[in-house]
């Protein structure tokens, strides 16, 4: 916590720069910031009021006490779970939307419905966790299921929830598509990524560059092999 207290400190130096809002993007990239970390350390002083109230309550050693000692023990426990879920998003782009898009790999049809079966746990997993789901491609399957989708998510730590799903999933199941009903495996790709929007500029340095000149080739007039007309 000494470390997150150091980087609390910067924060809350560098929101009160004069200037900052000059850039609005950076302005809210390091309001947003800061709202994490105080999130952070409320739920920490919360956890450590909560230790404390049981600990006196437990010195009383009345049958009252001990009851609502408990019951701040349960609170102290949710708190706990909140705090060990928000340190888990600490990340540069946690906190960003996320882009996801999941599609068919080896398997045939069965892949393709595989897919479509990983991307609609995805849409209740995050629906029924208060993210905002929204389709931004659909490519339907030859049979069944899909070829790709994607969709973008938006809410709390919504990169830092899906980036853990990047990969390759793989399904091993008696195949719906075969008469014989033989065993098959289905695979499906999963690539997150964040939405940053405009956020990143892009700055190509001079030195960076490479400019060839040299002498066109062919007709072109009397002059065309003598100056360094062709530039690359």
């Amino acid at each position: 916590m000494d470390q997150k207290e150091t980087e609390l400190a910067e924060l809350r130096d560098e929101a009160g720069r004069p200037g900052l809002w000059d850039d609005p993007d950076e302005g809210r990239a390091v309001t947003e910031k800061l709202n994490r970390y105080e999130r952070l350390f409320e739920l920490v002083a919360d956890l450590e009021r909560g230790l404390s109230d049981a600990e006196v309550l437990l010195e009383f050693g009345d049958d009252d006490s001990r009851a609502e000692a408990l019951r701040e023990m349960s609170g102290v426990a949710t708190q706990l779970s909140r705090l060990e879920l928000e340190s888990l998003f600490f990340e540069d782009y946690d906190d960003y939307p996320a882009i996801v898009t999941v599609y068919a790999g080896a398997g045939g049809v069965d892949a393709q419905d595989w897919a479509e079966m990983l991307l609609r746990s995805y849409e209740r997993y995050l629906t029924n966790g208060g993210f905002k789901v929204t389709v931004e491609e659909w490519s339907e399957g030859e049979e069944a299921g899909i070829k790709s989708a994607t969709i973008s998510v938006d809410g709390d730590h919504a990169h830092g929830v899906m980036e853990a799903e990047r990969g390759t999933h793989r399904l091993v199941r008696i195949s719906p598509f075969d008469s014989n009903a033989r065993r098959h495996t289905a695979f499906a790709g999963v690539d997150v990524v964040p939405d940053i929007g405009d956020e990143i500029e892009i700055e190509i340095k001079d030195d960076d560059l490479r400019i060839d000149t040299y002498r066109s080739q062919g007709a072109g007039g009397q002059h065309v092999n003598t100056t360094d007309s062709a530039v690359r």
